[in-house]
């Protein structure tokens, strides 16, 4: 299959807009669970999601939390302006970001860009009691967004402080609605930890610690990873053909004990989330270059978005992984840190992801290209289902394993 080529409108579908959960349920583990294994279908409820995975299996999390990604400030006129942290520039490790106090810079986008033509723009608040002061300014155009510069007036106060006080949680804008109180709790997975998506990695959100026992007494390994997701993830495809598409970069970090568990386990796992298999895949291709160079810098371990089709490598998934794991031992690290922009579409062949765990997808998107791919282009099959079952959809519905 000539993968570039794909025409997006074949991957279109009727989606009301009563269909989209503009809400979850109010039991995460409650929701549906669509079944998919090797053609046929069927459903459950996801509380009974361990019944259906091999005894001994590797599940793989993605662990990332959101932030507080927007911010609002209010010019003299009146003007309403929005600020949309999309990924760290000044310092680059979200780490060491959120910990900064003083001064920090990000890329963003800008809302009512039109109405902020140049100058500073305030905002006074509190942060535990203390009075805060938070002044942005705009350098330049970088891509889709602009180099924005933070600086507040107390030392004592870190950026994640700011965000608690001043951030606003950023649900998907096909909500149509504003963000609530209670999404900070349910927009959340129960395990996120490290803070930098500015989405949720929503199959996530279906577990609860109920479900993650029942897995544990089942004899499934859990491992996590993390990739932050970026507001890319609601791109549209606007071009005819997949080609035309430019995918957007995410940030990876996998543990060197992850790396070993999916050696131990034969480079075999199950995904949870789309976020969860883009991980997995690029480390695929991380591994066929250090085979190649073994001395390369972890950025230059990025993946692009047609490498998969383009370099058509043969190693085997397991020893590719095991480059990655030489590498961190080579260089005396604890984790990898890279980024991926990988696309996953018919034609791709998977490596390492043999179950996927996941929600259902907007229309003509590449999470759908990258299901179709995963079901070997029966996602027609799944989806008529869906829709005919009364299954809820996008970020807040329902859930579907599917075993190719």
């Amino acid at each position: 299959m000539d993968t570039k080529h794909i025409k997006i409108s074949d991957y279109n579908y009727p989606l009301p807009d009563d269909r989209i959960a503009k809400f979850p349920l109010a039991q995460r583990d409650r929701s549906k669970l669509l079944l998919y294994n090797k053609g046929t279908v069927s459903e459950d409820i996801f509380s009974n999601l361990p019944q259906y995975l091999p005894q001994g299996a590797l599940m793989i999390f993605n662990n990332t939390r959101v932030i507080q990604a927007r911010i609002h400030f209010r010019k003299d006129t009146g003007a309403l302006i929005e600020v949309f942290l999309l990924e760290p520039v000044c310092p680059t490790d979200y780490e060491q970001m959120f910990q900064t106090a003083g001064a920090c810079s990000w890329l963003c986008l800008v809302g009512n860009l039109k109405k902020w033509k140049e100058g500073v723009l305030k905002r006074d608040f509190q942060v535990k009691g203390k009075p805060v002061r938070l002044s942005v300014s705009r350098r330049h155009e970088q891509g889709t967004g602009h180099w924005v510069d933070f600086e507040w007036d107390n030392p004592d106060i870190s950026f994640a402080d700011i965000l608690e006080a001043v951030g606003e949680l950023p649900i998907p804008p096909y909500l149509n609605r504003d963000t609530q109180e209670s999404d900070k709790n349910t927009y959340q997975t129960v395990y996120s930890k490290v803070k930098g998506s500015v989405a949720a990695p929503t199959a996530g959100l279906h577990f609860t610690d109920n479900v993650l026992r029942a897995l544990d007494a089942h004899g499934i390994e859990r491992e996590e990873l993390t990739l932050h997701v970026g507001a890319g993830t609601f791109k549209p495809v606007k071009s005819e053909d997949i080609e035309g598409h430019s995918m957007h970069t995410e940030y990876v970090c996998v543990r060197k004990d992850t790396l070993e568990k999916l050696i131990a386990h034969g480079a075999a796992a199950i995904a949870v989330g789309t976020t969860s298999v883009r991980t997995l895949e690029s480390l695929y291709y991380m591994g066929c270059r250090l085979e190649r160079n073994p001395d390369l810098l972890e950025e230059e371990l990025h993946v692009n978005q047609w490498e998969p089709y383009e370099t058509h490598p043969t190693l085997a998934p397991v020893d590719a992984l095991g480059h990655v794991l030489s590498y961190l031992e080579r260089n005396q690290l604890t984790a990898l840190h890279s980024s991926t922009q990988i696309i996953i579409a018919p034609g791709y062949e998977y490596k390492i992801v043999k179950m996927l765990i996941t929600n259902f997808h907007q229309p003509q998107s590449t999470l759908l290209l990258l299901v179709s791919a995963f079901v070997k282009g029966d996602w027609k099959n799944i989806y008529n289902y869906a829709l005919a079952h009364g299954f809820r959809f996008l970020s807040y519905g329902d859930s579907s394993l599917l075993i190719p």
